[in-house]
């Protein structure tokens, strides 16, 4: 087997031990050229090897079977299952809520974040707070969405050193009353812990740089649906607070899915917001 060093380390060259898999094909005479999700199953009943989403599920496996830095998963894989969706924001929505369901050894885990926090502007100063404390889909002046505290710090620091924004007056580092910050001096800090620039002036422009990280409200009083229609099919997303609860085929299907409404999603969040705020799909309130 051949082996390449790597700081010191050997690290064998995956494409030695890449074997196309055969033991697979007969899995790959049903798959669609149509956007959904698709699962390799190893020898488990139960806890699924990989999941995956395409707008073309057969183009997308069959790229995965001549990929060497899969060949563990593939070795492990026994058949390929798969299920359409009318579009992409389907698939799209399909696969976050099935990875965190079925929890697939070889994806990036995506896990409920008990951590999640944000940036909340309290008396003009941020503050981390966190989603089980704050519900992130209807608190107002939120800012970012962060896997922990330090996280949300960091990026705090980075939009103060990128808008000479004062460290003190974001509570950043401990603050001397009318005495300027070290950065003052350096002149990465435009003074505002020492008079050279008004509190009200500092505090617009933290605002206006914290803006283009604002969490949007959810933006209706309940569930909606949101209809994806293409060649394909037609489908109704079933969406409440930024969680995905579904997709049915009829408006009146969907109330199996809203008898229980769920808190803030953060995957929701990020495939949903620009798709629904953008007036790129029909609507529907439930």
């Amino acid at each position: 087997m051949s082996r390449r060093f790597t700081a010191g380390r050997p690290e064998y060259d995956k494409t030695a031990i890449y074997q196309y898999p055969e033991h697979l094909r007969p899995s790959l005479e049903a798959l669609p050229g149509q956007p959904g999700v698709y699962t390799f199953h190893g020898e488990s009943t139960t806890l699924p090897q990989y999941i995956g989403k395409s707008i073309n599920i057969r183009s997308r496996v069959l790229s995965h079977l001549r990929t060497p830095d899969e060949a563990s998963m593939l070795r492990q894989a026994r058949r390929i299952s798969f299920i359409t969706t009318a579009g992409e924001l389907g698939a799209l929505l399909l696969e976050a809520q099935m990875i965190k369901q079925y929890q697939p050894l070889f994806n990036k885990r995506l896990r409920k974040n008990r951590q999640l926090c944000s940036l909340h502007l309290l008396n003009g100063r941020p503050e981390v707070v966190y989603a089980k404390n704050v519900d992130f889909a209807a608190a107002p002046d939120l800012f970012g969405l962060y896997p922990s505290r330090y996280a949300a710090l960091q990026a705090l620091q980075k939009l103060a050193d990128t808008h000479q924004l004062c460290y003190p007056l974001l509570g950043l580092e401990p603050t001397s009353r009318g005495k300027a910050c070290f950065r003052y001096a350096l002149g990465r800090c435009a003074g505002a812990c020492c008079g050279a620039e008004t509190a009200e002036n500092h505090f617009q422009r933290l605002r206006a740089a914290l803006e283009v990280l604002r969490v949007q409200c959810w933006p209706w009083p309940g569930p909606v649906g949101l209809v994806e229609d293409s060649l394909h099919g037609k489908q109704i997303h079933v969406v409440c607070n930024w969680y995905y609860l579904g997709s049915v085929t009829e408006v009146e299907q969907a109330s199996a899915l809203t008898r229980t409404l769920p808190a803030f999603d953060q995957d929701g969040y990020k495939i949903l917001c620009k798709p629904l705020l953008s007036g790129s799909y029909d609507v529907i309130p439930l």
